[in-house]
């Protein structure tokens, strides 16, 4: 009996046959299932026509029996072109398409309607030739470069080059983590960048545009929220540039609401000396009123001497220049008071004052004086009668020796209001002079007080 041969060209030897060359006939096979299993050949493909792949019965270098095949051409592919094997091949290739002209190679049996394998230009294919039909036999494409993963898979240490999501990314217990959404036709697009030690990882928005907003957009009524939850969280520009919040890309349709808690405030701290500012309708830029330290100026003429060892009465002396002054003048032998009283905004705090006094002496004497101020909260519905809280005054202060020099007192020290003062309350002060801590040997004429107090809310209301 004669010899047969595979599809690839293996001679099955028949038993009895090829005496003397037998062995060498082995050694071809051999050869030959070496080529096949991993033998590497390049294979030039015609432009003029389809390159037609046949086998080698009982010898080697047949294309079609090499595992991988390179496509190249001698001449500059101008269309797609056809690589074909016989009917009957039954294996699997690696092909790569270095063919140049840009052109695909369709991988195919010679003849029937099964299917082909196209390579692109530079790519690589993995293809299995099936056998599968006697007719129209499949050539079928193996799974190389991009894969198609069913059901739950897990990829480790893989590198995914331009991978494409579907519409949404599950989390371990297949619940949506994100969701993505296609745009036609888009330009713009989110960069993530890591970074070293020492600085942050970057989400950008990049793309043709040249500038691109990045929108947050919560669903319904709800916000977004900043910060770990565990300390404050802070909000800064990039660089030495302002921070600046609008509505509407700053076409003034909406308002910008700051809240707090019940009960919260709301700090606004300038560093080192900054103030803080705000801007009118009219670009008039000034500080913002804040609570704190006021004062309220008391002029002698809403004072009135004390009934008993009260100073002078209201005078008002005519100077050589401008202007006149009203005095109340206080004795230099012995203690004199005068009275003024204030209602107090409801911003004050209710805590103590502190004052400055105003004055002067008709003298050349460079005396010093000590002014006293004490004080005495009441209520609807109170009592007036009823004593001052203790008297508190600033250092004494000297008399400049010019006379009708202005002289003005250092602020004093805190001065408690008797009868705990509240709200909507009348608090009653005294003034005096203490003649046993000062000494001026002339009256000291009062022109006012300076009062100060502490707010502790924005206004009246």
């Amino acid at each position: 009996m004669a010899s047969t041969y595979t599809g690839l060209g293996v001679e099955l030897q028949a038993t009895g046959e090829n005496a003397g060359t037998w062995g060498t006939k082995t050694n071809t096979n051999l050869q030959l299932i070496e080529q096949i299993s991993g033998g590497f050949t390049q294979q030039n493909v015609s432009n003029s026509g389809d390159t037609d792949l046949s086998v080698t019965d009982g010898g080697t270098g047949a294309t079609l029996a090499h595992r991988m095949i390179e496509f190249t051409s001698s001449d500059t592919l101008t269309g797609s072109r056809n690589v074909t094997i016989p009917i009957d091949v039954q294996t699997f290739y690696f092909l790569k398409n270095s063919t140049t002209g840009s052109q695909n190679v369709v991988f195919k049996y010679v003849s029937g309607s099964g299917d082909s394998v196209t390579v692109s230009p530079s790519a690589t294919a993995v293809v299995f030739a099936s056998a599968n039909d006697g007719t129209n036999p499949d050539i079928i494409s193996l799974p190389s470069g991009d894969v198609t993963l069913t059901g739950t898979q897990t990829l480790t240490n893989k590198t995914l080059t331009s991978p494409k999501i579907g519409t949404s990314i599950l989390d371990t217990n297949g619940a949506e983590l994100a969701k993505v959404t296609a745009t036609s036709s888009a330009v713009n697009e989110f960069t993530i960048a890591n970074a070293a030690t020492g600085n942050d990882p970057t989400l950008s928005a990049t793309g043709d545009d040249s500038n691109i907003d990045i929108a947050i957009k919560p669903k319904g009524t709800g916000e977004t929220v900043v910060g770990t939850g565990a300390a404050d969280a802070t909000v800064t520009s990039s660089g030495a540039h302002n921070l600046v919040l609008d509505t509407n890309s700053g076409t003034n349709s909406g308002t910008i609401t700051i809240t707090d808690g019940a009960n919260g405030n709301i700090v606004i701290a300038p560093n080192g000396t900054g103030v803080a500012q705000a801007v009118d309708g009219g670009d008039n830029t000034a500080a913002i009123k804040i609570a704190g330290k006021e004062s309220i100026w008391v002029p002698a003429n809403a004072m009135y001497p004390n009934t008993t060892s009260g100073c002078a009465d209201i005078a008002q002396v005519e100077l050589s220049n401008g202007p006149e002054i009203k005095t109340l003048d206080f004795d230099k032998d012995s203690d004199e008071f005068a009275q003024f009283a204030v209602a107090f905004p409801k911003s004050w705090n209710e805590g103590t004052v502190t004052f400055q006094a105003f004055f002067t002496a008709d003298s050349t004497n460079t005396g010093t004086v000590s002014w006293d101020l004490q004080g005495v909260a009441c209520a609807d519905n109170d009592t007036i009668n009823v004593a001052f809280g203790t008297a508190v005054a600033p250092t004494a202060k000297a008399h400049s020796g010019t006379a009708n020099d202005l002289d003005v007192t250092a602020e004093s020290g805190a001065v408690t209001i008797a009868g705990s003062p509240s709200t909507d309350e009348d608090v009653f002060f005294q003034i005096s002079r203490d003649v046993s801590e000062d000494s001026l040997t002339a009256d000291a004429k009062l022109l006012g007080i300076k009062l100060f107090f502490t707010t502790d809310a924005a206004n009246d209301a």
